[in-house]
């Protein structure tokens, strides 16, 4: 697949749009070709025959569905099919998405008794097809806001952690606080929450009178990866599920830290996210704390070596993300 060059851009970062600020519009990891790679210890399967784990049909929580939407039997779920392991991907066929956001997904369907019908497109559109109702609910790592929050529902799932990479050679040992980036050059995907909570730290130190941090951005993933083996980049800020995958697979970077992707004073969280009133995310919330009560929800994220993003229950329009400030 040709790579496009990287765009490079200095900070201020480009508008935040509210559709755009979360976790999951990037980065892409592509995992090596023929291998099966191992998440915390375990063998990721990434042919078409997942043999997902799968629930039973609850009929008072079916029972709930909005008419329209159970009608033709089939929960339409949208997905970014540009692939971001272990989260969603293509399996090995190029058209089957697999990840852990396609397997929670089919938990709730089967609660719901509906048949996961999974539909592919870009990050931006998710939130549009959304909005129309083309989609009757998206489970692609989506972050709460309070932005967002005046135009979808959300049925909580994972926690949002972001996290810090570096070069397996690199000094440096840590990041937790905004004074660790001070004159670093450091990379962020635009239009991300993770930028916002960067150009928040950079803002911090030069009020400080600390240096401020060079803020790259680049297109592509890969691109990202070759900055930091090069020096060009000195620690990349992005969502903890896909580097911890790329760290585990290519062994040649690590990580040095982990942040909330709500911000210092609040625990983000990932919700299935739904267009508002609707009267979908009831039924939802009662699946997805079905799957977390009996069990099965947690054998899908330890599938994907992410046990440690499980959350004790679900919930409706939680706290979110603060809204931007001019």
């Amino acid at each position: 697949m040709r790579t496009p060059p990287a765009r490079v851009f200095a900070a201020p970062a480009l508008l935040l749009l509210a559709a755009a600020v979360a976790c999951g519009a990037e980065p892409t990891v592509q995992s090596p070709a023929g291998a099966a790679p191992k998440v915390s210890g375990k063998a990721i399967n990434l042919g078409p025959e997942q043999n997902r784990i799968r629930a039973e049909k609850v009929a008072a929580i079916a029972a709930k569905v909005p008419k329209d939407i159970a009608a033709d039997g089939k929960l339409a779920v949208g997905f970014n099919g540009e692939g971001t392991p272990p989260l969603v991907f293509p399996a090995t066929d190029d058209t089957t998405v697999i990840g852990v956001e396609t397997d929670i997904a089919q938990l709730v369907a089967d609660v719901l008794g509906l048949e996961l019908a999974p539909e592919t497109t870009s990050w931006e559109n998710l939130f549009l097809a959304a909005k129309s109702g083309k989609y009757e609910a998206v489970f692609n790592n989506v972050t709460v806001t309070e932005e967002r929050k005046d135009i979808y529902d959300f049925a909580t799932y994972r926690i949002d952690q972001l996290a810090w990479q570096v070069a397996a050679n690199s000094p440096i040992k840590k990041i937790a606080q905004a004074a660790d980036i001070a004159g670093l050059r450091v990379s962020v995907g635009a239009g991300t929450n993770q930028e916002k909570v960067l150009l928040d730290w950079d803002r911090q130190n030069k009020a400080a009178g600390r240096k401020a941090a060079e803020i790259l951005y680049y297109e592509k993933y890969g691109d990202v990866m070759l900055a930091l083996r090069s020096g060009r980049v000195q620690a990349y800020f992005g969502p903890n599920p896909t580097l911890a995958y790329n760290v585990a697979v290519s062994g040649d970077s690590r990580l040095v830290g982990t942040f909330s992707g709500a911000g210092p004073d609040l625990q983000g969280l990932i919700a299935a996210m739904t267009k508002k009133d609707n009267g979908l995310v009831g039924p939802l919330q009662e699946a997805l704390a079905t799957v977390i009560k009996n069990g099965k929800y947690a054998q899908v994220l330890d599938r994907w070596g992410l046990a440690n993003e499980a959350i004790p229950r679900s919930e409706i329009n939680p706290p979110g993300l603060p809204r931007q400030t001019p």
